[in-house]
């Protein structure tokens, strides 16, 4: 099973393409020692601060359509938008959340949405876990090379093992 995982962001979007190995049902936290998941391809995608917001989405559903053709995943996993203070982010986040929502929608992919919640109990098995925390669970949960410094990035293989722990696919 192939998940396209995305850290939803129109400045920064987190990618991550992972594959569950030999059809295997994860096990998280417990038997962190056996890795059950393969990143594919991971990356910080970046818009340019100049363009216009509609540019910047438009470029980001380039992107996803073109990374979903290429690596043809099965499946969507996305972080679920929390947002207490400035609302003007939050709705720039929206739309460029909305593009990616609408690029897997056209090619049929189930859609699967965390919240942060979520995302730190399968990840480090407390809800309430920091940022730090999270980032030393994830190597223990999958191989990724140490030049994987983007938080969007890191937080994209969050939400795909997420997926693969919550839907036992």
């Amino acid at each position: 099973m192939r998940i396209l995982a995305i850290d939803p962001g129109f400045g920064r979007l987190g990618i991550a393409i992972i594959d569950k190995k030999n059809g295997n049902k994860a096990t998280f936290v417990k038997n962190y020692g056996a890795l059950m998941e393969e990143l594919v391809f991971s990356m910080c995608f970046k818009t340019d601060k100049k363009k216009t917001l509609n540019e910047r989405v438009f470029l980001i559903g380039q992107k996803i359509e073109s990374i979903i053709k290429k690596y043809k995943p099965k499946a969507l996993a996305i972080e679920k938008l929390f947002f207490t203070t400035n609302q003007k982010t939050a709705m720039a986040v929206s739309e460029a959340r909305g593009v990616v929502l609408y690029e897997a929608t056209k090619t049929k992919l189930p859609i699967y949405e965390y919240t942060p919640l979520e995302i730190k109990m399968a990840i480090t098995g407390y809800g309430k876990a920091d940022k730090g925390q999270i980032m030393r669970m994830l190597p223990k949960l999958i191989k990724f090379s140490s030049t994987k410094t983007s938080d969007d990035e890191l937080d994209a293989m969050a939400i795909g093992l997420t997926c693969f722990a919550i839907e036992r696919f």
